[in-house]
C-alpha cells in the first residue's frame, strides 16, 4: 500500500512515488500550518519595478529528511524543459583547467630619490635594493643619535652604550681588568650650565648620577672614527699591554659596528625624505624592464605621512629619469602551476552531497525588488561563483612585473592562449583593479588611461612597533587672532623622554607687565599694547611670495613670540619638528581648520630576511579643530 501526498503534479492513473507507511506505534504527523499569506500590492499611483527574482531550492517541509533527501523529481519534463528555456544546455564543452603556464617580463626597483621630483628631471639616483631594507625604513628614517661628543642629546643611550662596551670587553680573555682605565678616559662629563638649566628633573638627576662614573659612547665612538682602533690602542692613559691589544681592538671593532646599526639613520642631510612645507613625505623609484631605455618605470609616492607605503600609494610618472638604464635588474619568469578554484563563505557546492558552508546562506537574504546591486551579487554568487580560477605566481618583493601571455590546459588536452589586459589586439577592457595611475602635476594634461599590464609588489612592512610620541607638535587657526599656531606640546628631554612644554603665562592684565601705572592705582583704566602668549606657542604668519614668472603665493612662515613685558625675550621652537628647516615655509593649505598634528616616534619592525630594524619617523594626522590664543591688541582694562 501506498498513499499520495496531497499536491502531487503526478497524473491520476500514475501511482506516483511510494512513501513508506508510518508504523502503528508512531504517533501521527503533525499537520504544517499555513503558508504566510501574500505581500500586500504596492500602493497605488507608485512606479512598477521590473526587476524580478525567481529562485529553486530544495528545502524539507517535515520532520522525516528522507525524502528530501532522495532528491526524487516529480515532473523531470517540466524541469528539463525549464532547464532548456533559461540556456543550462547550451554548453561550451569546456573542460577544468589543469595546468596553467605563465610567462613574464619581472624587474627590481633598483633606483630611489628622497624628495619631491619637478617634471622634466634626469637624476642619477642612489641604488636601492628592496629585499635588503624595507622601504617605509628607508623613507621615514631621521637622525637620531648624537652628532658628536659636545651634542647633548640621548645621554641615557650614550651612558647605555658604553656600559655595553665594557661588558663586550670583560667577555674577552685578558691579562687584567681595563674597566676602570676606560672608565677614567671616556668618562661622562657634565654638560654646560645653559643646557642644565633648561633640562627637566629627570634629565638633572641622571647626570648627576652619571657623571664620572659611566663610559659616554659619543666620546669613545668619536674617538674611534677619526683615530682607528690604533689610536685607541697607543692610548697611554688606558695602559694596554701588547699580550692584550688584539682583544682589545677586535672589541672596539665590534662595539662600533653594533653602535653604527643599532639605528637606522640617513646618511647624508639630502637622504631625508620629509618636507616640511608640506609635513609629509614623497620620494620616487625606478625599475628597468628591460634593455630599452625607454622601457623605465619611475613611481612617485607623495603625501606619505601614516606610516603604511603601499603599490596604492605610488603613480607612475615619466616626467622623471633616475638612471636605470645600466642596472640590468630585469628578467623572464616562467612558471608551470596548476589553477586553483576560487573560494568563498557562501559558494554552492559543486557535488549535491557535499556540505556548504553554513554561516552564509544567500537564498535565505531578504532582498527587496528595488536591491539590485544585491540581487546581482547573489546572481553572480550562485550562478557563477565557481567559474574562476586563482594562477600562482610567484614573485620577490619590490619587483616590478609585466604579464606576457597564460596558457591553459584543460582537462581534454586543450591549450588556449589568454593575452593580458591591455593588449593592443584586444577590445579594451574594464577590469581595473591592481593597475597604477599616472601622475598629475598642475598644469598638465587631462587624467590618462592607468597602467593595465604593470603589478607592483612593493616592499612594505606589515605593521611595526611605536612608541609613545617623544615630541608633539599641534598646527591649528586662531581665527579672533587672524594667525596660524604650531604649539609645541611635548620635547624630546637629554635622556629620551617626552617633557610637556607647559607655560604658566597669562595673559597680561596687570600694569607691571606693561609698564602702566603703579599697583596702587587701581582704579586707574590700564593701556596693553598686547596680551601674553605661552612660550610653546609659535606663530606662523602669512607672507607674500613671488615665483616665476609672475605669480604671487601665500605661504605661512614660522615666527617667534616677543612678550610685550619690556624683558625683549624671544620665545622660539625648541622641538626639532620645527627647527628641521632653518627658515620653515610652509604651503597655506597644509594647516586647514581642522588643524594638524605631527609627532616624532620610535618605530621597530622586522623584515623578511629575519633583520630588526629600529628609525625613528615622523607622523601626520589630522588636528583638533581651530583654537583660541587669547591674543589681542590695543585693549584699555579697568580694574575692579
Amino acid at each position: 500500500m501506498a498513499k499520495r501526498r496531497p499536491g502531487d503534479p503526478t497524473d491520476p492513473g500514475d501511482p506516483g512515488p511510494l512513501e513508506p507507511r508510518d508504523p502503528p506505534d508512531r504517533p501521527p504527523r503533525p499537520e504544517l500550518p499555513d503558508p504566510p499569506p501574500p505581500p500586500p500590492p504596492p500602493p497605488t499611483g507608485a512606479n512598477p519595478s521590473i526587476t524580478s527574482w525567481t529562485r529553486l531550492e530544495v528545502r524539507s517541509r517535515q520532520a522525516d529528511m528522507r525524502v528530501s533527501l532522495s532528491a526524487r523529481v516529480f515532473d523531470p519534463l517540466w524541469l528539463m524543459a525549464r532547464q532548456w528555456q533559461v540556456g543550462e544546455f547550451q554548453g561550451e564543452d569546456a573542460g577544468m583547467p589543469v595546468l596553467a603556464r605563465t610567462r613574464a617580463q619581472t624587474t627590481m626597483l633598483s633606483r630611489i630619490h628622497l624628495g619631491e621630483l619637478p617634471a622634466n628631471t634626469i637624476t642619477p639616483a642612489v641604488e636601492y635594493d628592496p629585499q635588503q631594507m624595507p622601504l617605509e625604513v628607508m623613507v621615514e628614517r631621521q637622525r637620531t643619535r648624537p652628532a658628536n661628543a659636545n651634542d647633548a642629546r640621548m645621554l641615557r643611550l650614550s651612558v647605555e652604550a658604553g656600559l655595553h662596551f665594557l661588558l663586550m670587553l670583560d667577555q674577552q680573555p685578558l691579562s687584567k681588568k681595563y674597566r676602570p682605565a676606560f672608565i677614567a678616559r671616556f668618562a661622562l662629563q657634565r654638560p654646560a650650565d645653559s643646557v642644565l638649566t633648561k633640562a627637566d628633573e629627570e634629565t638633572r638627576r641622571f647626570v648627576e648620577t652619571m657623571v664620572g662614573r659611566a663610559p659616554d659612547a659619543r666620546r669613545l665612538a668619536e674617538l674611534l672614527r677619526t683615530g682607528g682602533t690604533a689610536q685607541l690602542i697607543a692610548d697611554t692613559t688606558l695602559k694596554i699591554v701588547v699580550a692584550d691589544r688584539a682583544e682589545v681592538e677586535q672589541t672596539a671593532t665590534r662595539w662600533l659596528q653594533w653602535y653604527d646599526s643599532l639605528f637606522s639613520e640617513p646618511v647624508k642631510e639630502s637622504d631625508d625624505a620629509w618636507m616640511p612645507p608640506r609635513m609629509e613625505y614623497a620620494l620616487t623609484v625606478a625599475g628597468q624592464l628591460s634593455d630599452d631605455k625607454f622601457d623605465q618605470r619611475p613611481l612617485t609616492a607623495t603625501e606619505f605621512y601614516d606610516g603604511h607605503l603601499d603599490w596604492s600609494s605610488f603613480d607612475l610618472d615619466f616626467e622623471v629619469n633616475l638612471g636605470t638604464e645600466r642596472d640590468h635588474k630585469f628578467g623572464v619568469i616562467t612558471e608551470t602551476t596548476v589553477p586553483a578554484p576560487v573560494v568563498f563563505r557562501g559558494a554552492p557546492a559543486p557535488r549535491y552531497w557535499e556540505l556548504e558552508d553554513a554561516r552564509i546562506e544567500y537564498g535565505l537574504m531578504p532582498v527587496g525588488p528595488t536591491d539590485l546591486a544585491q540581487l546581482l551579487m547573489i546572481e553572480y554568487a550562485s550562478s557563477y561563483g565557481n567559474d574562476w580560477f586563482v594562477v600562482p605566481l610567484t614573485l620577490p618583493i619590490g619587483s616590478l612585473t609585466a604579464i606576457n601571455s597564460l596558457v591553459v590546459t584543460d582537462s581534454f588536452g586543450v591549450r588556449s592562449l589568454l593575452r593580458p589586459i591591455g593588449d593592443r589586439t584586444l577590445p579594451a577592457a574594464n577590469w581595473s583593479m591592481y593597475q597604477l595611475a599616472h601622475i598629475r602635476r598642475p598644469g598638465n594634461e587631462p587624467l590618462s588611461k592607468p597602467a593595465s599590464n604593470l603589478f607592483f609588489l612593493a616592499p612594505a612592512l606589515s605593521r611595526s612597533l611605536q612608541s609613545p610620541a617623544i615630541e608633539d607638535v599641534l598646527f591649528m587657526r586662531d581665527e579672533m587672532a587672524n594667525v596660524a599656531w604650531a604649539i609645541e606640546r611635548s620635547v624630546e628631554s637629554p635622556v629620551e623622554q617626552p617633557v610637556p612644554r607647559t607655560d604658566a603665562t597669562t595673559p597680561a592684565d596687570s600694569a607691571a607687565d606693561t609698564g602702566g601705572p603703579a599697583p596702587g592705582d587701581a582704579t586707574l583704566p590700564q593701556y596693553l599694547l598686547s596680551t601674553m602668549v605661552p612660550k610653546h606657542w609659535i606663530p606662523l604668519l602669512p607672507v607674500q611670495l613671488r615665483e616665476p614668472p609672475d605669480k604671487v603665493v601665500s605661504r605661512l612662515r614660522r615666527g617667534a613670540v616677543l612678550q610685550p613685558d619690556g624683558s625683549q625675550e624671544i620665545h622660539e621652537a625648541e622641538g626639532r619638528i620645527l627647527n628641521k628647516d632653518p627658515k620653515l615655509l610652509m604651503f597655506d593649505e597644509e594647516v586647514p581648520r581642522e588643524g594638524v598634528h605631527v609627532a616624532r616616534h620610535y618605530q621597530l619592525a622586522r623584515w623578511t630576511d629575519g633583520s630588526t630594524w629600529a628609525w625613528m619617523a615622523l607622523r601626520k594626522s589630522v588636528g583638533r579643530g581651530e583654537g583660541s590664543s587669547g591674543l589681542r591688541f590695543d585693549s584699555v582694562e579697568t580694574r575692579d
